[in-house]
This record gives structure tokens, C-alpha cells and sequence, in this order.
């Protein structure tokens, strides 16, 4: 299974629409890691999706803490959206967490360390690809510029006992990267909105980060 990872579009048109010439090739998923909107609502977002829903790919989705409040129900109603769920799409399963972490910028969605913990060990079964705004902690996937570790602890500490073979997350838009955390692919793709995405092919768990 081939699937194409984005993230942080941040209301972006233009590279969506050059992400459109992407997916007319053979990909079997599009998986959304949060922040479609700058801080705007459902009809931002519903303009973004528009032209990515008409490709007719199978879209899982989580909002980012940039989206507004109204987004993840607009989502909800598209059949896309993964926060706090377990989707499953041709054998393999899907939990999604959106928002951040706690930020110092009290932004739109943010969650603390048990909201996440939580979200995790309700949804999560074994071989379970995580899709996750907020990236774990501790990882190239969430070094700042100032060289901080800003992601989640509770995502780090449950990667680590559970081992879920693959988690696409974004947030950090600077820290465009693939890690490991034991044998668990840690994939920032980097954000859209500057041409940046993930091509993964799930049958041998390989990783290429592309632009346009």
C-alpha cells in the first residue's frame, strides 16, 4: 500500500493544487496531519479539501491546534476525520490525535499529556499506524530552530512501550525529518504550504521526503 503524507497546509492553494498533480499517480490513501487552516474556520478548510476530495483518494484526517474550532466537525461530516478514533482502511488500522500539546501561544486545540495518553489507549491495537499533529518528544521530528524538543512525552512513552510500527505527524515545521524510535518510523514530512510531502510505501515501511 502506497500512502501520501501531509501536513500543516495552513490554507495554502496553491501547493494544493500542485499536491492534485501528485495524486493522480498510484497512491492508496492521503493521510492529513493537521493545520489545513491559518487560524480559519470550516469554510477555509472546505475550499482546501474541496479539490483533494474530488480526486476520489481516501482521505484520513486530523485538525491541527491552528484550525478553528468549527473545522473538526466539518471534517467529521466529510468522513475523514480520525482524532480520538480508530479508522481502519484495508486491514490496517489508523488512530488519530489532533491538536498540539500545551504550546506557550495558547493556541486554537491543545491537549495535555493525559488527554493524549488517553486518546492512545483507548483506540490504539497492535500494528496501528498513528497519525498525530503533534510530534513525540525527544525526536528530530520536534527539534525547533533553537534547538528545543517541544513534542509530546505521553506519544514518546507509548511509542515506546507499544511500538506501533509508523507515526506521520507535522506541527513543527521546521523539523521535516524520518526517525526512529526503536523499530517505530517517526515521519515529519514537513509542512505543505512550502511544497514539502511524504511518499510511504507500506509493504517494505519506506520512507522518501519530496517537494515540489
Amino acid at each position: 500500500m502506497k500512502i501520501l503524507a501531509i501536513s500543516d497546509i495552513h490554507g495554502n492553494m496553491k501547493t494544493v493544487r500542485r499536491l492534485i498533480e501528485i495524486l493522480s499517480q498510484d497512491f492508496d490513501a492521503l493521510l492529513i496531519a493537521g493545520d489545513i487552516t491559518h487560524f480559519s474556520g470550516k469554510e477555509s478548510a472546505r475550499k482546501i479539501l474541496k479539490p483533494l476530495l474530488e480526486t476520489g483518494i481516501t482521505i484520513v484526517a486530523v485538525h491541527g491546534n491552528c484550525d478553528g474550532r468549527n473545522v473538526p466537525a466539518l471534517l467529521e461530516t466529510l468522513g475523514i476525520w480520525a482524532h480520538d478514533k480508530r479508522i481502519e482502511f484495508r486491514g490496517i488500522g489508523i488512530v488519530g490525535i489532533g491538536g498540539s500539546n500545551i504550546t506557550p501561544f495558547h493556541t486554537v486545540w491543545e491537549l495535555n499529556e493525559e488527554e493524549i495518553m488517553r486518546i492512545l489507549e483507548r483506540n490504539y491495537r497492535k500494528g496501528d499506524i498513528i497519525l498525530s499533529h503533534v510530534p513525540p518528544y525527544g525526536t528530530k521530528a520536534d527539534l525547533t530552530y533553537s534547538g528545543i524538543h517541544v513534542g509530546s512525552r505521553a506519544l514518546r512513552e507509548f511509542i515506546e512501550e507499544n511500538l506501533p510500527p509508523l507515526i506521520v505527524t507535522g506541527h513543527i515545521h521546521e523539523a521535516r525529518s524520518v526517525d526512529k524510535i526503536g523499530e517505530s518510523l517517526i515521519v515529519n514530512p514537513g509542512p505543505l504550504f512550502k511544497s514539502y510531502y511524504a511518499l510511504i510505501d507500506l509493504s517494505e515501511w519506506h520512507v522518501e521526503l519530496r517537494e515540489f
